[in-house]
């Protein structure tokens, strides 16, 4: 997983980039919220974003109101990284559209236990988002299908659900609320002339 870090302190930076690489996932780095802002405009922008809340610029709690107003981003697991761990400030960074917060000085262990549950959110994001397309896919497939009517190629009979023939005309009356008026086209009243012409 690409993970995006949104840190203006160099310690704290360079202690969460070396902790997730040893966790085995690719960092993109930012040193504050109008670089993380741009990066995550890109078309392969990370999923999974750790942002400071106090950075100049464009602050974490900003960066969540913006991502969370993003069609594209709105999905986007937010972990804001903060030494204000107060229970207002919690709901405060809650409220901007973060979804989860680690307090500073960062604890190793948290930090790896709070991003596998963002990647464990965002996997059953991806698995439900497949499911939907297929549900639709089929859905639209099953439309087609109950568009299709059997018909015979010879006497242009229609067979119904239960292996049933019907002319066309009793057919139609049965599943759709129409009534028919009787005429003879022209090319039938030729035929039928023509016909009756014969000695």
């Amino acid at each position: 997983m690409n993970i995006l870090i949104a840190e203006d302190d160099v310690v704290s930076r360079r202690l969460l980039q070396d902790q997730l690489r040893k966790a085995g996932h690719e960092i993109l780095v930012t040193e504050d919220g109008q670089r993380a802002w741009e990066a995550l405009q890109a078309p392969d922008a990370p999923r999974l974003a750790l942002i400071d809340w106090m950075m100049p610029g464009i602050d974490g709690l900003e960066l969540c109101r913006l991502a969370r107003k993003s069609p594209r981003l709105e999905s986007m697991y937010l972990i804001l990284v903060t030494a204000r761990n107060s229970k207002d400030d919690i709901v405060r960074g809650l409220e901007a559209g973060a979804d989860d917060y680690i307090a500073k000085p960062v604890n190793n262990g948290e930090l790896r236990a709070r991003v596998q549950v963002g990647l464990r959110v965002l996997g059953l994001q991806s698995a439900l988002a497949d499911r939907v397309k297929e549900l639709e896919e089929a859905a639209s497939r099953e439309k087609q299908l109950a568009g299709l009517l059997p018909i015979c190629s010879y006497c242009k009979k229609i067979r119904d659900d239960h292996n049933y023939w019907h002319q066309v005309e009793s057919y139609i009356i049965g599943h759709a609320n129409v009534r028919f008026s009787h005429g003879i086209c022209p090319e039938c009243t030729s035929r039928v002339t023509t016909e009756m012409g014969r000695p």
